[in-house]
């Protein structure tokens, strides 16, 4: 009798302990972070259910009341900005957040060349040193893989100093710092990225299922789950004459100036990146609805094989977010792949139709795009020359965001009209007039006739079209500029920067209708 008595007592102990739980934050609410202005701030985290949560913040207080199952949410009202600021959230427990600036607050996001960190790049030696800078904050979010979403992220925000900044994104702390170069006011990158990720990583699960043209991607990772015990066993097998291959393979790469082919990898199976929605569940769901100015991104890489699909998939990514954060048809702003010489054949590139598929996302209302096809390294997946990728995004956000009167894209194609046996191409952002680099002859033009047969062609410049034409094709029907993996092409406005990459076809090319 004694001892149940004992073990009655010592489950209401831990029934009280559990029904009384502290009040949690999220892990992206921390000492030193960065709010944004002029902005309703949401601030949540969970309790005991029922517990009153009071939340203060710059002479404002507000209170909210966990529900049944202890999660909990207040709005505070915007703040103009400044600090630095404290924020009490007090319940059960008191929780006091340090060192709090209020300014612009942008998520980094995407694949390796977005992880790529700040002390590989290109004049790190001399970058790092000076990089120190209070009014600019970084959050980098641990990998966190989930088949669930999840509330609790993991990191923490920290001042940028050259020990914080060197494992950071060298993507998103240049276009950081150009921002604040030019616009004064605290910045807050939340830098959440993963390496070799796939667009539906990063997408909510539902938005895959209810789309008939995502399907397939669920169905995939089904099939190789299932099959995953048989797949491992294979290459394990294999893997000697894979690696022999490879590295046989990869000298040739080095010899002819080309990227490395990719390197055998296990299969798929549980707990692999390319899980559908796992990086969204573990790392972007912990954020959400935390108030920011935009997005950034940097990625398609993985879906090259894909690219056609990514016409749809990039933009339900962007309604996505969108429709999670419910900050409306915020800024989402992205980089188009570079230049990388792994494909030789320009008519198989599926880097080519990724990037068309970015061009045309330009579509989506408030977007805007990085070229980059200048700035890539033919021989490296992961160039290291990330200074000029985060100045370029730092102009489209100045331009577009903060109404900056400055270029921030390079000549987008516009239009065509045919002239006998000349196409007469017009772009926009094209204002100030063409530039050529190297020399006065312009690269990287294709025209071709109705057999689709594509040759290489002369463009000229005339006012603001130019004109491409090839004996070879008496009637043109379509121009191409820059399809390939790694073009040779040097067209470029009067504030330096590069056309991007297009055609003015749909024919079929190596990705079409691949899911």
């Amino acid at each position: 009798m004694r001892s149940n008595l004992v073990h009655i007592a010592l489950c209401l102990f831990v029934m009280i302990g559990e029904s009384q739980a502290d009040v949690r934050l999220p892990a992206v609410f921390g000492s030193n972070m960065v709010l944004q202005r002029n902005s309703p701030i949401p601030v949540w985290g969970s309790a005991s259910p029922g517990e009153s949560i009071h939340v203060v913040l710059d002479g404002q207080e507000k209170v909210s009341t966990a529900d049944p199952v202890g999660n909990w949410l207040v709005t505070l009202d915007p703040v103009a900005g400044g600090g630095p600021f404290e924020m009490v959230i007090r319940g059960r427990n008191s929780i006091t957040l340090k060192n709090i600036l209020i300014g612009e607050v942008w998520i980094c996001s995407g694949q390796s060349n977005m992880s790529f960190e700040l002390k590989k790049a290109t004049d790190a030696e001399n970058v790092l040193p000076k990089v120190s800078n209070p009014n600019i904050r970084l959050f980098n979010a641990k990998r966190v893989l989930s088949d669930v979403p999840l509330k609790e992220g993991k990191r923490k925000w920290e001042e940028c100093t050259p020990t914080s900044a060197e494992k950071f994104s060298a993507v998103a702390y240049f276009f950081g710092k150009n921002l604040y170069d030019s616009i004064h006011v605290p910045i807050g990158l939340i830098h959440v990225s993963w390496g070799g990720t796939a667009a539906e990583g990063w997408m909510p699960r539902e938005v895959l299922e209810r789309d008939s043209e995502f399907l397939p991607i669920i169905q995939r990772w089904i099939d190789d789950s299932i099959h995953y015990p048989f797949a491992l066993k294979e290459f394990n097998e294999s893997l000697p004459a894979a690696t022999a291959k490879w590295n046989s393979d990869s000298v040739t790469a080095v010899a002819l100036g080309r990227a490395l082919p990719r390197k055998p990898t296990a299969p798929r199976g549980p707990g692999h990146r390319d899980m559908p929605c796992g990086q969204f569940n573990g790392m972007l769901n912990p954020i959400i609805p935390f108030a920011m100015r935009g997005v950034i991104w940097y990625q398609g890489e993985a879906n090259a094989s894909r690219g056609y699909q990514y016409r749809k998939l990039f933009p339900a990514l962007i309604a996505s977010w969108r429709s999670l954060w419910g900050e409306g048809d915020f800024p989402f702003y992205y980089v188009q792949l570079p230049n990388l010489d792994r494909q030789p054949e320009p008519s198989k590139s599926g880097w080519a139709e990724v990037r068309e598929s970015q061009l045309m996302t330009l579509s989506v209302p408030n977007t805007g795009m990085a070229v980059t096809i200048d700035v890539g390294d033919p021989a490296n997946l992961h160039p290291t020359n990330k200074k000029p990728v985060g100045e370029r995004l730092a102009l489209i956000a100045l331009a577009k965001t903060y109404h900056y009167s400055l270029e921030y894209s390079g000549p987008l194609y516009e239009s065509a009209v045919a002239d006998g046996n000349r196409m007469r191409i017009r772009f926009s952002h094209a204002g100030g007039g063409f530039t050529v680099t190297g020399n006065s002859t312009i690269k990287g033009f294709t025209i071709a006739g109705a057999d689709r047969k594509f040759y290489p062609a002369k463009a000229d410049l005339h006012d603001a079209e130019i004109v491409v034409f090839s004996p070879q094709v008496p009637v043109p029907v379509s121009v191409r500029y820059g399809w390939a993996d790694n073009p040779s092409c040097n067209l470029y406005n009067a504030a330096g920067l590069p056309a991007s990459p297009f055609r003015m076809d749909d024919w079929p090319e190596v990705t079409f209708r691949k899911r």
